[in-house]
């Protein structure tokens, strides 16, 4: 399958229009539903390849944030036999009380695997809580980036960031 198949597949499976709030609290007459992409296995499992292409040998381990980056952290880890982890947007109040599910040293080093970023906002908690354990974020890559500002954001937070597609390749906002 060809990156503009992709596309095409994504756009078809997931684009909305209409009113809606995105996690950032801006508003947007799109809305692309990430679960509507991630959950087809046509899909899914070109991502993670897509991914893998930015996993360097130097990296020992990927990442995914709850709940839209752990489908994306299993197929690239799947894709390119590196383990994952996921990171959750806060410890869980019983067992173990971890905030990281797998395991992740301290010196592990990390790409980060993201749906769609917007402003940023959670994968750079994500990025936040696995650098104040002692691991490195190599890269966040993102599966759209809806070029409003994520870019700016977390390259401005010290981090590298590319995405597999934006919105204008998909044909949105163009």
């Amino acid at each position: 399958m060809d990156r503009t198949e992709l596309a095409s597949m994504i756009k078809s499976a997931a684009y909305l229009e209409g009113d809606f709030t995105l996690r950032s609290g801006k508003k947007s007459k799109y809305y692309l539903d990430k679960y509507r992409f991630e959950t087809q296995p046509a899909i899914l499992g070109p991502l993670g390849k897509m991914f893998a292409e930015h996993v360097s040998d130097e990296m020992t381990l990927i990442a995914g944030p709850e709940l839209g980056g752990v489908a994306l952290a299993a197929a690239t880890s799947l894709a390119c036999g590196k383990p994952f982890v996921i990171v959750r947007n806060a410890k869980k109040g019983y067992g173990t009380s971890n905030l990281f599910e797998g395991v992740l040293n301290e010196g592990d080093r990390v790409m980060v695997v993201e749906d769609i970023a917007t402003t940023g906002g959670q994968v750079l908690e994500a990025a936040k809580a696995i650098t104040e354990s002692g691991a490195t974020v190599e890269r966040i890559v993102a599966v759209i980036d809806r070029r409003e500002g994520a870019r700016e954001n977390i390259e401005s937070a010290g981090f590298t960031f590319a995405s597999l597609f934006t919105t204008a390749d998909l044909g949105i906002g163009v």
